[in-house]
Formats: structure tokens, sequence, C-alpha cells
């Protein structure tokens, strides 16, 4: 492959399909890397807090440091997204990340474990906000959407790293040595790809990158809604699928691991799907048409109220969000007022704090009401998200 072509697109024939090729590739293994590591810590957890003897306390502070350093990189990230390149910018955070992850396994003490986490998050959200303005980039490159695909690879990435980090704990592996192999992978990886990462092209915005630490401008309000509402979703299937078959409907502890399993199997085959449906039905449509179907199918569940029912209603859930969460990105990073870099961050914010949120929020509601009632709030969730899908009509649909 000429290299030329891929490393300066804009100059070149944008009919060339191998160097769209090579830059779809290039992002794609970017998610990808980013899903294995992120998920590789993920899948530690148990052991690291055994080792450690962490209380379930003090597990949950060290994921607070995670989510502080995602939260303080996302505006500088976007500043630099701006004032430099995303390509640039995803691979500083890249790197920050992957030799981050050894010292999470090394770490000997909390305190330690603390600073290792934070600086962890810091380069995973850095890496999230600039790994999606380069995917919007090469989807100006490409002509088409590409952005469901790519959060496809972080899934599968994502579900990579968990069973390869559930099979070393289960032969012994410490993460002293898992972490370390993961990360020499990941940068050996990365280094590889970076090659075909694209040049950003500057486009006339109205509005200027502005200040690093800013609220989120108010043309980005009701796309950080519909990340909110969709974010908040996600997670409430993470944290509350498995509890409501068990505690609620009684089922075994391997029938409520499935819980979450239909939610990621659905997901993934709905992001690997969605840049064919959203070139034939346009982004807000089909973001509405995902809403009303993860409504309609949690609720009906809900009513039901029948373990293999409510499988089906969490993988309603999924294929219904799958697709909305990239193509807010997509529509943040092609607002024709606002530069990318901040916007994209923007909405990472305001997403990310429905992650960071919701788990807190929706267990004190269930502490007031039920789990079965916050089954139903996260139905209402997802009407919203169906309210909002006009929201995402900048994102990018076709050539």
């Amino acid at each position: 492959m000429d290299r030329s072509q891929s490393i300066d697109p804009h100059v070149a024939d944008l009919g060339r399909p191998s160097a769209q090729r090579a830059a779809w590739l290039a992002i794609a293994a970017v998610f990808l890397i980013n899903g294995v590591t992120l998920a590789s810590w993920i899948s530690r957890i148990p052991t690291i807090a055994g080792r450690l003897a962490l209380s379930p306390g003090q597990v949950g502070m060290a994921l607070m440091a995670l989510a502080a350093g995602a939260l303080v990189a996302f505006p500088l990230t976007g500043r630099l997204v701006d004032t430099r390149s995303s390509a640039t910018t995803v691979t500083l955070f890249a790197l920050i990340m992957l030799l981050a992850l050894p010292f999470v396994g090394l770490a000997p003490s909390l305190p330690l474990l603390i600073a290792a986490l934070f600086v962890l998050g810091f380069g995973n959200g850095g890496m999230d906000v600039a790994m999606n303005a380069q995917g919007i980039e090469v989807e100006r490159f490409c002509g088409r959407s590409i952005i469901n695909s790519l959060h496809g690879c972080y899934s599968l990435g994502a579900f990579a790293g968990a069973a390869i980090g559930a099979g070393v704990a289960h032969v012994g592996v410490p993460p002293q040595i898992h972490f370390p192999i993961v990360s020499a992978t990941g940068l050996i990886a990365f280094w590889w790809v970076r090659r075909w990462l694209i040049p950003d092209r500057r486009v006339a915005r109205t509005g200027e990158p502005g200040p690093a630490f800013a609220f989120p401008p108010r043309a980005l309000w009701l796309l950080g809604a519909l990340a909110l509402c969709t974010s908040v979703g996600e997670g409430a299937m993470g944290d509350w699928s498995g509890l409501y078959l068990r505690d609620v409907l009684g089922t075994s502890s391997g029938f409520a691991a499935l819980g979450f399993a239909v939610f990621s199997v659905a997901m993934l085959a709905g992001r690997f799907s969605g840049d064919a449906l959203v070139r034939r039905f346009a982004a807000p449509r089909l973001v509405r048409i995902g809403g009303l179907l993860a409504a309609a199918g949690l609720g009906i569940a809900v009513i039901l109220n029948q373990p293999v029912v409510m499988l089906a209603g969490f993988g309603a859930v999924g294929l219904g969000l799958s697709v909305v969460y990239p193509l807010v990105f997509s529509a943040a990073g092609n607002h024709p007022q606002l530069a990318p870099g901040r916007a994209v961050a923007s909405v990472a914010t305001m997403g990310y704090g429905g992650f960071l949120a919701g788990p807190p929020i929706l267990g004190w509601l269930a502490e007031l009401t039920s789990l079965r009632a916050i089954m139903g709030i996260i139905a209402l969730l997802a009407a919203m998200v169906a309210v909002l899908a006009g929201a995402t009509r900048t994102a990018r649909t076709a050539r």
C-alpha cells in the first residue's frame, strides 16, 4: 500500500478503496485495543481486591479514581483534538493508558492502586474522546457511516479482554504478569496501525474551540441528554439485570448471568449492523426506532415478569440502544457550529455522568421502591431516547 495515500487522504482520491480500508482498519483496531485493555482491568478486580484485602467501600474508592481520571481528561482531550489533531491525541492517550495498566497490577497498597487507576482512567477517557474524533474523520474520508461498527469493535475487544481475563484468572496467572503482557501486545499493535491514522480535515465552524474546561454549549444539551439516558440504561443492564433475575424472579445464579450476556450479544449485533441501517433509515429515525424497541421490549417484559420474557426484554434494550451512543458522537463531531474535539468531549462528559451517577441513584430508588420499579424507569429512559432522537440529525449517514 502507498503510505502517502493513507497518511494524507484528504489530498488523495476519495474513491481509493485501499486508503479507505486502511483508515477504517486502523481506527477499528484502536477501538478494539481500548476495549481489551479496559476489560482486562475489570476482569481482574476480584483478584486485586482479594490480594490487597479491600473492602467493598475501598473498591468503590478505587473505581471512583478511574472515573475521576476520565472526567479530567475529557475537556483537555477536546482541546488537544481541536488544536493539534485526533491522530496525535489518540496516540498520546493510548500510550498513557497502555503504560499505566501494568502499574495497576503491581500496586502494593490502596493509595498506589488509586493513583494508578487515576492515570489509567485519564488515558482511557482521553483515548475515548480522541478515537471517536478520529472515527468521525474516517467517516468523512469514507463518505459513509462507520461509527457503529467501530463501537462494535470496542464491544468485541471488551468481550475478548474479559474472556482472556477470566481464563488467566482461572489458571492462576497473577495480574502482575497478565497486565504487562496485555500492555506490551497493545503497544505493539497500536504502534503498527498508527501509521494509517489520518490527519484531521479542518472544517470551518462558526464556533471556536473554547477553553479546555467549560460547560457544554447549549447546542449540545439535547445530545448530552440523549447520551445521559442511554448511558444510564446501558449501565443498569450491567448492574441490575442479573440481580433482577435472581432476586425478583428467583432464578439460579447461572440463569441470572444470562441477563447481561443476552444484552451484550444483542448490543454487539446491533452495532455491527447499525451502519448499514443508518444509511437506509437515517440517524434520527433509527435512534427513534431503537428507543421504542427498548422501551416496548423491556416494558412488556416487566409487565409479564417471567424469566425467559425478561431475557428477551434485556435483549431488546441491547439491540435498541446499541446505535444511540455511537450516533451521538457522530452527530456531535459533525455539528456545523462547533469544533469537533470540544463537541465530542462535551457529550462524552455528559454520557459518562450517566455511568457514574446512574448506579447509586438507581440503587437508592430501588431501596425506596423495588427492582421492578427500576426496570420500569429504564423503560421510560428508553422512551426518552426516542423523544430526543432528532438531536442526531447531524450524524454522518451516507456518501
